[in-house]
């Protein structure tokens, strides 16, 4: 299963506080529609009925099924922006035993 690090919760937390989210939104990860084998990150106010849910913070996590399989053994970080003042960038990684 997806696992994130503090880093990236800390972030997902403060994207889902500045969208001010209701109480069991979150961040949804699904596969993207219109790149093959891409995934979209989209904050919303709730899973869909066969999502999974990774809590590991204030805000959950929401993975889409047929994301999950490719997310699984792969642990969500965050990278430093290219742009000054920009926004850290989300990226994925082995996990570590």
């Amino acid at each position: 299963m997806l696992t994130l690090t503090e880093n990236a919760q800390t972030v997902v937390d403060d994207l889902a506080a500045r969208a001010d989210l209701p109480e069991g939104g979150g961040l949804r990860i699904s596969q993207s529609t219109t790149q093959p084998g891409g995934l979209e990150l989209a904050l919303t106010r709730g899973p869909q009925t066969s999502d999974r849910v990774i809590e590991t913070g204030t805000t959950p996590v929401f993975v889409e099924p047929a994301a999950s399989e490719q997310l699984d053994q792969l642990t969500l970080d965050t990278a430093a922006s290219s742009a000054p003042g920009g926004d850290p960038a989300f990226v994925l990684a082995p996990q570590q035993d």
